[in-house]
């Protein structure tokens, strides 16, 4: 019998790692690889996302909007800085300051309009330029950690104005000398901030279904000592009101909200409202005995499945 010498075993491959090091630098860590790339490009537009919205100008980020966060007039407006009416009547002459349709002049973006109001404001001395930056920048990340969460949808850009890429006709300039010219953001820093204020909110409470549904209050014996700050948002939680209408209300960042919330959440006296049961049959109309079909279940596994999308994405 003739034996066949054993051939040395051959190591497998090594498996491709990404190098973390390299990514930290580059400052995004698959947040949005569309936005690390409009960035690379240094593109100028708006990136239109599921939960919100990015303005780009050269690759940098100089406004944010998004439906769960208030905007920087709500934010001047809460706590007496700014009245509101003077905001509006800014911002209707930042917008009317461009003439109407037929003038060949290019229709202001909603960020164009905010950010001339506010110049306006401190340049008639009613808000400084620290305070409009600080507001701006504010609202700006606060509304950027909505829009760059996970979605179910893919982002679309929209490059040049709002109105589109066509190059404007002379608009009215702004003076010279006005103060209050907004800042703009870098990606790679917007992106550390949403990743840290994730793992920080993860910290606090991993579930995130306390930040999108109505919220109940759990009534405790004794209810731990709660501060102030956190004390008016719990006087808020009516099994109605969710996390972005609570902020709206006081006029705080939704993300800051979102953090009392949890922590409130944590601590055993807020809960989500328990959500309507989609496998039970739901009563017909009065008088009929026979009850309607069931409702197609969810699956509750969504939402992490188009997580882990997005995270492969990023690879």
């Amino acid at each position: 019998m003739t034996t066949v010498p054993a051939m040395p075993a051959t190591p497998p491959p090594r498996l491709p790692v990404r190098d973390k090091a390299g990514a930290l630098d580059r400052g995004w860590g698959g947040v949005s690889p569309m936005l690390t790339r409009l960035a690379a490009e240094r593109a100028t537009g708006v990136l239109v996302r599921e939960r919100g919205t990015l303005h780009l100008a050269d690759g940098k980020v100089v406004h944010a909007e998004s439906p769960a966060a208030p905007g920087a007039d709500v934010l001047l407006a809460a706590h007496g800085t700014l009245d509101a009416g003077i905001w509006r009547q800014a911002l209707a002459e930042s917008i009317a300051s461009t003439g109407g349709a037929g003038t060949g002049v290019r229709r202001l973006t909603g960020a164009e309009a905010v950010h001339r109001a506010g110049r306006r404001l401190v340049a008639r001395g009613l808000l400084t330029p620290g305070a409009l930056e600080l507001c701006r920048l504010t609202a700006l990340y606060d509304a950027a950690y909505f829009a760059l969460a996970p979605s179910s949808t893919p982002g679309r850009f929209r490059y040049g104005t709002e109105d589109g890429p066509d190059a404007p006709a002379e608009a009215p300039r702004e003076p010279d000398r006005t103060p209050g010219i907004p800042h703009p953001v870098p990606v790679a820093d917007l992106e550390r901030e949403t990743l840290r204020r994730r793992d920080l909110l993860h910290g606090i409470w991993p579930d995130a279904l306390p930040d999108e549904v109505p919220l109940t209050r759990e009534h405790r014996p004794a209810c731990p000592p709660l501060p102030a700050r956190r004390l008016a948002v719990l006087a808020r939680v009516d099994g109605i009101r969710t996390a972005s209408e609570i902020a709206r209300e006081l006029g705080r960042p939704a993300f800051h909200t979102l953090v009392d919330i949890r922590r409130l959440v944590a601590a055993g006296v807020v809960s989500p409202r328990p959500p309507v049961s989609f496998t039970e049959p739901r009563p017909g109309p009065p008088g009929d005995g026979v009850p309607l079909g069931p409702v197609e279940p969810v699956d509750p596994h969504i939402t992490l499945l188009k997580r882990l999308r997005d995270a492969l994405e990023a690879l």
